[in-house]
């Protein structure tokens, strides 16, 4: 659920001001910089410590380990106390799409045709117990992210996927306790990690950014409960837990800015307060007393109807493009909609226009009607589904004639939202009156975004058992490449038994080749028509109803510091170096 936008590869930058371009006073002196300011320059840049950062959330995360999470925001978060090998330059748009090396000296070095990649750890880097970090950590974190998928399964599964794995006799470290561990991953000095894959992979610098290469001490390593105790390796660590209600960060002695050309340490402490009420967060954003919305998901209706229409509130709005797609997943394994002409009729049936009224109207995002967004690299416009209108009634005139195709009939399905985002609910809703329309009778069923994907969207079991036939889905790129984008919603490989993003269970051996041939290409323009090749075969097999393009607005606490909104986390505000003003 993540980013997009090509990235430009860099050599290592150790200077903290050359990476927060504008925080040295050059960007936005302050929140009077106007509406749309953090999406073009660093709003409030400032190096004053001291004092706390309160976030807020409207549900809890599915999990806090870097190596156990799947959504932008944890991601984003997670930088505070997990330095993965690479990472993104703070930036606002589609500046902060610039990769970087963190945790590691500098960008990997390819070998063996791009099967092989090499990456030296920077000299010094601590956990919060002055322990030294080593390159054996960052294997053990990849090893239980991904090869424990019975006990870790909310994050991407590509290492899986791409490792050689002991010729398909590795179960991971809490069953394998050799010492040798995965032999695809090579650790020659404490410095020193090599990965070797099944084939060239040449994004792999962007796989990398995933925090799942953060390290874990394996001694420390608590399995699902190491979510409430993460060891340190960034400018923050845990001081309290209190699960769904409240995360307490403070300084980590042990993190150095010898060694941490990002973080700039600036807040004593960083509090997150978790299932607030959407309306609490905007009110306690515009007081102050919450400077972060956490989930970066813009304020609710009814704000964001006072927001726009008061200039003063409006001028600390960023209506940010997020780099992501709103859709409704449509499950390929249940019937009637294993048949393709009944996935069809439900792309020509569903009332595009009603949804993004439903979702805040077009300040909320574009209508689409391709699986890439617009901004990404790849994206062609086509439409192959186009929708007509008679007034303000969508003429259904091919929906019904594909249903009638598909020989369905009345048919009852289970269509599934997150409870706590009340804009995904009124979508589902919008999509369950149009779909009635044609015969198809939906009934909504909404769970908390803590447990969507581990427990209900996406997970085969439940959804054959529950007629799950349509899922409500955001969708934001791995990692800001049309490869990032696809692959965990399109490819065969990434459907798992829970904690999936192929919601859709599509299995097309056409577009798992396409994708598989790709990535292995070191030309990036031919990468690229790959991926506009591949959207088109997806769309062929109508698998994703695109609604729209998303975008966010977003409230800027004239409170925080160094607010930037970033492509590379979907819009929302880079967290990096966000302080406080006193």
């Amino acid at each position: 659920m993540r980013r997009s936008l090509p990235v430009a590869t860099v050599a290592a930058i150790t200077s903290a001001g050359l990476l927060l371009a504008g925080c040295s006073g050059k960007g936005s002196s302050d929140s009077s910089a106007g509406a749309n300011a953090a999406t073009k320059g660093v709003v409030n840049a400032s190096d004053e410590k001291g004092g706390t950062v309160t976030y807020a959330m409207s549900d809890a995360p599915e999990s806090f380990d870097p190596g156990n999470t799947y959504y932008a925001f944890v991601y984003n978060f997670s930088r505070l106390y997990a330095r993965p090998l690479t990472t993104f330059k703070p930036g606002p748009g589609a500046k902060g799409n610039e990769l970087v090396p963190d945790l590691a000296e500098s960008l990997g070095k390819a070998g063996d045709g791009g099967k092989t990649w090499t990456y030296k750890l920077r000299k010094g880097v601590k956990f919060e117990d002055g322990t030294p970090v080593t390159s054996q950590d960052v294997k053990y974190a990849v090893e239980r992210s991904n090869f424990a998928r019975d006990i870790l399964s909310l994050g991407p599964n590509y290492f899986q996927q791409f490792l050689v794995d002991n010729d398909g006799g590795y179960k991971g470290p809490y069953k394998d306790k050799s010492k040798e561990g995965l032999k695809s991953i090579e650790t020659p000095d404490a410095q020193t990690i090599v990965f070797h894959l099944k084939r060239p992979f040449a994004e792999f610098d962007d796989l990398v950014s995933a925090p799942q290469t953060a390290p874990v001490p394996q001694a420390k390593d608590k399995g699902a409960d190491y979510t409430k105790s993460v060891v340190s390796t960034g400018s923050y660590k845990f001081e309290s837990y209190q699960e769904g209600k409240r995360l307490t960060l403070v300084r980590n002695p042990n993190w150095s800015a010898a060694n941490d050309p990002l973080r700039k340490q600036l807040p004593d402490k960083i509090v997150l307060n978790l299932k607030v009420a959407q309306s609490t967060i905007d009110k306690d954003l515009q007081s102050g007393n919450t400077l972060v919305d956490m989930a970066g998901r813009g304020v609710d209706g009814q704000t964001q109807a006072q927001l726009l229409t008061d200039p003063r509130q409006k001028s600390n709005t960023d209506n940010a493009p997020g780099e992501r797609l709103v859709y409704t997943a449509i499950n390929t394994k249940v019937a009637p909609f294993d048949n393709v002409e009944c996935r069809k009729a439900v792309e020509y049936a569903i009332d595009k226009k009603a949804v993004q009224t439903a979702l805040g109207g077009p300040i909320r995002g574009e209508l689409a009607s391709t699986v890439l967004p617009t901004d990404l690299a790849g994206y062609q416009k086509f439409d192959l589904y186009p929708q007509k209108y008679n007034g303000d009634s969508l003429d259904l005139t091919e929906a019904r004639a594909h249903w009638k195709k598909c020989g369905a009939g009345n048919v009852t399905t289970t269509i599934l939202a997150r409870n706590d985002r009340q804009d995904e609910v009124d979508a589902a809703t919008s999509v369950i009156g149009s779909l009635k329309k044609i015969g198809i009778n939906a009934r909504i069923q909404s769970y908390p975004t803590s447990k969507y994907f581990s427990d209900y969207a996406g997970v085969p079991a439940f959804d054959k058992s529950n007629n799950v036939g349509l899922m409500m889905m955001q969708w934001g790129a791995d990692f800001p490449t049309g490869y990032g984008y696809l692959q965990q919603i399109l490819h065969g490989k990434a459907i798992s038994q829970s904690g999936n993003s192929n919601l859709s269970q599509l299995d097309d051996p056409e577009i798992n080749n396409l994708l598989d041939t790709a990535i292995a290409n070191t030309d990036q323009a031919a990468r690229e028509k790959a991926y506009a090749d591949i959207d088109r075969k997806a769309m062929e097999q109508a698998a994703i109803v695109p609604l729209t393009y998303f975008k966010v607005l977003l409230y800027r606490s004239p409170k925080a510091t160094n607010m930037v909104s970033s492509s590379a986390w979907s819009g929302e505000y880079d967290y990096l170096n966000i302080g406080v003003k006193k």
